[in-house]
């Protein structure tokens, strides 16, 4: 078996893993100023996405642009998440060099859509393909290839935890070779239960002393987590940007979720914004926490919320994940001041970070690959991918970490 990484070897984002020149496996895109995409645009049979996030499906549309049409094999809320964040690309750098597929394109995308359920295997470029359950988002897959000689396992982005919205996963399919996401490898998470005690005790604190919190949070995940966690805890809150138009559909795929009940008592407890007469600004000054994206406040109505609160050192602004570098988010967090809307804005607010994450840290990790310790390790999807295999190599593993644009043989 052939394997070839467009992406998302040795970085973040952007991932990309064309198998035996026919089967490609995600193809996203690295947010940033420019938006980066994986290094070529293949023209594979079929394309097989293992969840709904930006960095591995917000590039699909793309391979439709031309004369071909490969099949796109996905999970239902993998589709919908893949064409939800398409047409939000359209919208946002739609006719730019940001945006290197049209609305036509995206159309293309649900003429060749192939959804599967986790544990249904079907033929794919050649090749047996299965899903298995991620634990990372709603329909999000680990995904096993088989070309008949040599099973792949690709983990695509996995938690081993239980979260709120979704169970860590427990599946260990058998496989010759692994291709492993590396994201938190050196971290240990602190555990669940106690960063959400840390959350809701600090938006609680702040509701009481007459601020507002808002909580920059992403669309896809993160946002019905959090509205979780305010109902469970009676915290008011309102909900605003993508992040509802994503709850709305995962209580249509109630299956994929942990929890369908208290997922609809999450969404009926939520005050949903409609953004219209000004109500942002009303929203702003009221004592409850604000769920909103963009949750690195690179756009979305937290545009609007933060130069809202910033000014008063009662309210608090809560970031709830990951900050690329160069992004708003993250200057607020290291400088106390953020671009938004072109101008600097320092923040009087409180600010503080919580990691409500979606990956397995370095025990879930380690805890996976126990599994497959007789298996050839790739590691992708990270910061310190090399390192990570060379931690791995020392332990008794056989681990590589490959790089853009490599071509392996398994």
């Amino acid at each position: 078996m052939e394997i070839r990484f467009l992406g998302g070897a040795g970085e973040v984002g952007r991932s990309a893993i064309l198998v035996n020149d026919s089967l490609l496996l995600d193809f996203g895109m690295l947010a940033g100023n420019p938006p980066r995409f994986p290094v070529d645009t293949p023209d594979p049979d079929a394309v097989v996405v293992s969840h709904g996030h930006l960095d591995h499906a917000g590039a699909i549309p793309t391979l439709l642009s031309g004369s071909a049409r490969p099949s796109i094999h996905w999970t239902p809320p993998t589709r919908e998440l893949a064409l939800t964040l398409a047409r939000d690309t359209l919208k946002l750098h739609g006719g730019t060099f940001r945006c290197p597929f049209t609305e036509t394109d995206v159309q293309r995308v649900t003429q060749v859509s192939e959804p599967h359920d986790y544990g249904e295997t079907f033929e794919a470029a050649g090749h047996e393909v299965t899903f298995y359950r991620a634990g990372h988002i709603p329909g999000s897959a680990h995904v096993l290839v088989s070309d008949g000689d040599t099973r792949l396992f690709y983990t695509g982005d996995f938690h081993t935890d239980n979260q709120r919205l979704v169970a860590g996963t427990t599946d260990r399919p058998d496989a010759d070779a692994v291709i492993c996401e590396s994201t938190y490898a050196d971290v240990e998470h602190d555990p669940r239960a106690a960063v959400e005690r840390r959350f809701v005790e600090s938006v609680e604190t702040t509701l009481w002393e007459g601020g507002s919190v808002v909580v920059p949070a992403f669309a896809i995940g993160r946002t019905q987590e959090l509205l979780l966690v305010c109902e469970r805890y009676d915290i008011p809150c309102y909900v605003d940007g993508m992040g509802k138009a994503v709850t709305r559909m995962l209580r249509r795929h109630s299956a994929y979720v942990r929890d369908a009940d208290a997922l609809g008592r999450a969404a009926a407890h939520a005050r949903f914004v409609t953004g219209k007469n000004g109500q942002r600004k009303r929203i702003a000054d009221q004592q409850a926490a604000i769920v909103t994206t963009s949750g690195m406040l690179s756009g979305g109505p937290a545009m609007t919320y933060i130069p809202e609160v910033r000014s008063n050192p009662t309210n608090k602004i809560t970031m709830t994940g990951y900050q690329v570098e160069g992004t708003p988010g993250r200057d607020l967090l290291e400088t106390g001041s953020a671009e938004i809307d072109g101008r600097v804005m320092p923040v009087s607010a409180q600010v503080e970070q919580y990691e409500f994450s979606a990956h397995a840290d370095r025990d879930g990790i380690r805890g996976l690959l126990d599994a497959y310790r007789d298996a050839e390790i790739l590691i992708n999807h990270g910061d310190r991918c090399a390192a990570f295999a060379a931690e791995l190599e020392r332990d008794g593993f056989s681990a590589s970490a490959p790089a853009v644009g490599e071509t392996l043989s398994i």
